[in-house]
């Protein structure tokens, strides 16, 4: 990876273009009748992130692997209610839409005819590409998501803060430090604890049954991190109610797991990408044909009109 410089701005682009999906009604359609509507929509939303943030590098991070095997051997139950079908060979497929799927290879050639840079990387998750240019960055970085599971990666010291979409991306919760702690309790560094404990039905994530959200903030307010809450259970001094210390000591061997599953990886091998936001297309011409055969209109022109200026 090459070194990046300035405002970095992070795409979790299957969590966008899901959204996209659901938000831009199906009626959406290319010339020969097929839906546009998360293509059209994602291209919408990044313009809209660009004229409103104007980052000096974007990346669009894409899931190579969106349930990691390393990730089910520690918890088999990662995810796997979202699984549509198994493969022995390679990456287990995602219940998807019938109608989103055959439009991400157009969301892929778009985005390289562009000339946007789009990683994933094998065996990893957007989140974990995000998480090793987030580690990475020598300037402020935007990740743009609607999965909460990167608040961890929030840190004001040095700049990075996640753009949440509530309506489309016009309106965004900017969330730093501050706001985690207000809505929380804990900061970024902590946010992955916290999760762990309460547990995300929509990750397969069980948490430590009893254990909600304001029982873990204020368990980590008390004993710092997950493993001053651990040290607490043994400890027959420490302030824990007597359900809460049995409950904790029943789910060790999933605490003893979960923060490898939950924390984003930092040191996946991303490759040499130039992440400079683009001015022009890369390749004016195959832009061209996909914006003929797929009818992708206004949407393009606005967001080519908002990388010029």
């Amino acid at each position: 990876m090459r070194d990046v410089t300035g405002r970095l701005m992070l795409l979790d682009t299957a969590s966008l273009y899901f959204r996209a999906y659901f938000g831009v009604p199906d009626s959406i359609r290319a010339p020969d009748g097929t839906p546009v509507n998360a293509v059209r929509g994602l291209l919408d939303f990044i313009d809209r992130l660009v004229r409103d943030h104007r980052p000096d590098q974007l990346v669009a991070c894409m899931d190579a692997d969106w349930r990691p095997q390393w990730r089910v051997e520690l918890l088999p139950s990662y995810k796997a209610h979202r699984v549509a079908e198994e493969h022995e060979a390679g990456p287990d497929e995602e219940e998807v839409p019938d109608t989103l799927s055959p439009q991400v290879p157009v969301i892929e050639a778009v985005l390289d005819a562009l000339g946007i840079a789009r990683v994933g990387v094998a065996g990893y998750e957007a989140d974990d590409v995000i998480g090793t240019f987030t580690t990475r960055a020598n300037g402020p970085v935007d990740i743009v998501t609607g999965d909460r599971d990167l608040y961890q990666l929030v840190d004001d010291a040095r700049g990075v803060r996640v753009l949440y979409p509530l309506k489309g991306v016009g309106t965004l919760q900017l969330t730093d430090e501050t706001w985690l702690r207000e809505k929380y309790g804990v900061d970024g560094s902590g946010y992955a604890d916290l999760a762990l404990l309460r547990g995300d039905p929509s990750d397969g994530l069980p948490g430590v049954p009893g254990i909600g959200e304001k029982t873990a903030a204020k368990l980590l307010a008390q004993f710092g991190d997950l493993a001053g809450i651990m040290a607490a259970v043994d400890d027959p001094a420490a302030k824990l109610t007597p359900a809460q210390r049995k409950r904790l000591g029943e789910a060790r061997p999933y605490v003893a797991v979960a923060p490898k599953v939950v924390r984003v990886a930092a040191d996946v091998p991303l490759p040499d990408v130039d992440t400079t936001l683009p001015r022009a297309p890369r390749d004016p011409a195959a832009l061209e044909s996909l914006a003929a055969r797929w009818g992708l209109g206004g949407s393009l022109q606005r967001l080519l009109t908002t990388l010029a200026v």
